[in-house]
């Protein structure tokens, strides 16, 4: 089983829609997958078309629910454990717990029946996202191709270099993924240079488009391969999916 975060501190840069896409994709290719929304906004939970006033993973945390009653099956293969606002009273109820930053890690190892969980993380670095890295093998993270996306990112390659020394060890990151590239902008082709020189082959060759239909999907509650199958925005998902899979054959046992 492989656990991925999908992480950026800044908002508007394509985590949900990554998280919420990516999984169906790696469903589409048989794996079995579990995403978790672990955002209290739920934008992940309504994009999966379920009502966020259903019990979610805080109901788990504060012992109302078993983790298997929240889990929601979405189509074969697919799997949800939503979220609702009452996750934004967490980082409060845990402030003073020990072991906090192993919350969401101990309720995940007792999972043994996926091939992929995905994380969705808030656009913060709260103790909400440092559960989810935590928790995860790599972390995945989505740079909107503006300059202002570049900006956050040495503080969140800090903070992924803190959690890799003193909670994670074995954390690494997956890599960047260009998102809301606008192949009309010269700056869209100046950020994926800048990237890919910086970083190398940590950068995803797949590109996920600036894209109106995908922007459009989650609003009716579906993936962009339910809204619109043969848009650009579906394909480049779905070949987002090929390069993960073949990128962590390759890398063998996690």
């Amino acid at each position: 089983m492989i656990i991925y975060s999908i992480a950026n501190q800044k908002g508007g840069v394509g985590k949900t829609t990554t998280c919420l896409n990516l999984s169906f994709a790696l469903s589409k290719f048989g794996k079995k997958v579990l995403a978790v929304d672990f955002d209290p906004q739920a934008n992940l939970t309504s994009g999966f078309g379920i009502n966020s006033s259903c019990p979610g993973i805080y109901d788990v945390f504060s012992e109302r629910k078993n983790l298997d009653e929240v889990i929601k099956k979405i189509k074969e293969n697919l799997y949800l454990i939503p979220s609702n606002f009452e996750l934004s009273g967490f980082i409060e109820e845990i402030k003073n717990e020990m072991d906090k930053e192993n919350l969401l890690k101990n309720l995940l190892k007792n999972l043994k029946n996926f091939d992929y969980i995905l994380i969705d993380t808030p656009p913060s670095l709260s103790i909400l996202t440092i559960n989810a890295l935590t928790a995860s093998n790599a972390v995945i993270i989505p740079v909107q191709s503006e300059y202002y996306s570049l900006e956050g990112l040495t503080h969140l390659l800090k903070v992924i270099k803190k959690i890799k020394d003193f909670l994670n060890p074995s954390l690494k990151i997956r890599g960047f993924l260009i998102t809301l590239f606008d192949k009309r902008l010269k700056l869209s082709y100046a950020i994926e240079e800048e990237l890919r020189k910086a970083f190398k082959e940590k950068v995803f060759k797949t590109i996920i488009p600036r894209s109106v239909r995908i922007a459009e999907a989650p609003s009716f509650g579906k993936s962009i391969f339910d809204y619109a199958p043969d848009s650009p925005g579906a394909i480049a998902y779905f070949e987002l999916a090929k390069e993960i899979l073949k990128n962590d054959e390759k890398e063998g046992s996690w």
